[in-house]
């Protein structure tokens, strides 16, 4: 989306950031796919049973009792997303920031689209006393919140939300009548899964929340777009998912049939997949470490990154020496960091921050090498940021940001 720009400038940026460079395809998943190729006839809108019912079986392993009756499956997250803010009427609620395409498509929609700030731990989850003064003021202005969006491991911001934060942001959701929709896509990429307790809002308030996840996060390539998302076993529930139908239908939102049959391999989380999945969380976790070091050295701030793939970086301590360098925005700092590091590096603007707040959103996968041979040395290694590669990248970064002191 666009706004007014300032004189001399250009639409602001608001769609989604470049795509990162990931990791090779693991070869088990892309056997499954190429095995499935030759089929004539594609999945159903919503996704086949062997789909579902893999995605059910994934949820179970997670403590989510589900039925292949109250599940969808998308071609990627946009789409699902898209369909599932469609079937709820009413104003639609999200943290600040959030990520990059929440804000476009509720618009799209026609829905407005209102930013909570959240507590100081964490970022994804609105602030409990935010959220209900937010619900108070809209609904004085005219409005009618009934849609909450949340991620409990979220990006931009790489931090998972504390159980006790969560419960008390999902019980005023709820008691004012709320419906949550859980964004689960980076759950599984968790930097310390033995330290960091992570908890779905379906497992507090099973009949008031729809989990969504984009396989991508931790079990598919991106460049195999599958999403699938739960809905509460109830009668309320079965209606949202229909009327989710109608929205991917009118789409023409159809997984590709040899994508369904890897996705469904993958959900299974056969050995190999599992590990692949460790091993990319363990790997992104080392360099998301070092380049927080480098980022607090220079006297930035960001929170410690708990998962995902990317660190949210908050400059305005550096604003002056920033301006010495005509960068007054995040949409001028988005343009001097990636000039500067050679990798996209989108500003807060994207994320639902405000345009003026220095704030950069800083990928991981960048970092791990520049190509596949490079990314699968990174994943290999034990001491993977002795590599030459990976250290010269995080070098080009602290040395970008040392120069802000």
């Amino acid at each position: 989306m666009a706004r007014t720009p300032p004189e001399g400038r250009g639409p602001v940026r608001y769609g989604p950031p470049a795509p990162e460079p990931g990791l090779p395809v693991l070869p088990e998943l892309a056997d499954v796919l190429a095995a499935a190729a030759g089929h004539a006839v594609g999945e159903v809108i919503g996704g086949g049973p062997g789909l579902r019912e893999a995605a059910c079986g994934y949820w179970q392993r997670r403590g989510l009792r589900s039925s292949p009756h109250d599940v969808v499956a998308a071609p990627g997250a946009q789409p699902l997303l898209f369909a599932l803010i469609g079937a709820y009427d009413g104003d639609v609620l999200m943290p600040r920031p959030c990520p990059a395409s929440w804000t476009p498509q509720a618009r799209l929609l026609g829905k407005p689209a209102y930013h909570v700030p959240t507590p100081a731990e964490c970022g994804g989850v609105p602030d409990p006393y935010a959220l209900l003064e937010t619900v108070r003021r809209v609904r004085a202005e005219g409005g009618m919140p009934r849609l909450l969006l949340l991620s409990v491991a979220d990006d931009p911001t790489a931090t998972v939300a504390p159980p006790e934060t969560l419960r008390e942001a999902c019980e005023a959701a709820v008691g004012e009548g709320l419906h949550i929709v859980s964004d689960e896509t980076w759950r599984d990429t968790l930097h310390r899964p033995h330290d960091t307790v992570l908890l779905s809002p379906a497992e507090m308030c099973p009949t008031d929340v729809t989990v969504f996840s984009d396989l991508s996060g931790s079990l598919t390539p991106a460049s195999w777009p599958v999403a699938v998302a739960r809905f509460p076993p109830t009668e309320q529930g079965a209606a949202r998912r229909a009327r989710t139908l109608d929205f991917l239908t009118a789409l023409g939102a159809q997984v590709a049939g040899p994508v369904a049959a890897a996705a469904a391999h993958a959900l299974g989380e056969p050995e190999h997949v599992r590990t692949r999945s460790e091993r990319a969380a363990a790997l992104h976790a080392r360099v998301a470490a070092a380049a927080h070091r480098a980022v607090l050295t220079s006297g930035a701030l960001a929170r410690p990154p708990q998962a995902g793939r990317h660190l949210y970086a908050d400059l305005g301590p550096l604003r002056a020496r920033l301006a010495e360098r005509g960068v007054s925005d995040s949409m001028e700092l988005e343009d001097y960091l990636t000039a500067r590091l050679g990798a996209p590096a989108p500003g807060g603007h994207r994320f639902g921050d405000e345009l003026g707040a220095l704030r950069v959103r800083l990928a991981t996968g960048p970092l791990l090498g520049s190509t596949p041979q490079e990314r699968l040395e990174s994943l290999a290694s034990p001491t993977p940021l002795e590599l030459p590669h990976v250290a010269g990248a995080l070098t080009i970064l602290a040395t970008a940001f040392d120069e802000l002191r």
